[in-house]
């Protein structure tokens, strides 16, 4: 199941990087049923990619405002 972004942001950074590199392996072990055609949900494949953009783009923010509060 897709994840909200609310539930992204109350995650701290270390829950976000443990939910992303399991994303990725799951995105990867999707590629390979897709190749063998044994995928049992197509749309699983989108659903992943878009969790996987959500964490990278929070960590993105939550970098950017790190940078923020430390330049002044």
């Amino acid at each position: 199941m897709a994840k909200k972004i609310d539930d992204l942001r109350a995650q701290t950074d270390d829950q976000l990087s443990g939910d992303l590199a399991e994303l990725r392996r799951e995105a990867f072990n999707l590629r390979f049923q897709a190749a063998t055609s044994q995928l049992e949900r197509p749309a699983r494949i989108k659903e992943v990619r878009r969790d996987i953009a959500r964490i990278k783009t929070l960590q993105g923010q939550r970098t950017q405002s790190a940078a923020k509060t430390s330049a002044k």
